[in-house]
């Protein structure tokens, strides 16, 4: 991960608002279900309680990270935002370690650590739960989604 990435990342903090309020009140039908879902799913997979961070990216655990360029602070393991345009995952150790299962999971789109799903129903779940399994598991024992 870039350390443009990570000092950008530094301003989203965790807060004590709210998870289910959030999802509850997202606008738009299909991303509040998939919200909610995705809450269901990255908290069996991680153990973790969901936070928000921010006003709009729910997130599951903590790490301390410290850039090159010494920047530090703390982010999540993984963690989701149901957005106007999309499902934003954040699969913090990016795609590059499982380009297999992306050609296996379904119809979205990524960058460098971002899932970007239409509805949870375009994707293969199975496949879905081992990328963020994978990943949430990566960061937590190297404390680094790089």
């Amino acid at each position: 991960m870039s350390d443009i990435f990570m000092a950008k990342a530094n301003k989203t903090q965790p807060t004590n608002a709210s998870v289910e309020d959030f999802l509850t009140s997202v606008e738009h039908k299909k991303r509040r279900e998939d919200g909610l879902r995705m809450l269901e799913i990255m908290t069996e997979i991680t153990g973790e309680k969901a936070v928000m961070w921010g006003d709009s990216i729910v997130g599951f655990g903590s790490y301390p990270y410290k850039t090159k360029s010494g920047c530090a602070g703390n982010w999540f393991y993984t963690g989701f935002s149901p957005r106007k345009q999309n499902l934003t995952l954040y699969i913090m150790d990016g795609f590059k370690k499982r380009p297999e299962l992306l050609d296996k999971l379904g119809k979205c789109k990524t960058s460098v650590a971002c899932l970007y799903i239409n509805k949870l129903e375009d994707v293969d779940e199975k496949v879905l739960r081992q990328v963020i399994k994978e990943s949430a598991d990566y960061v937590k024992e190297n404390q680094s989604g790089c």
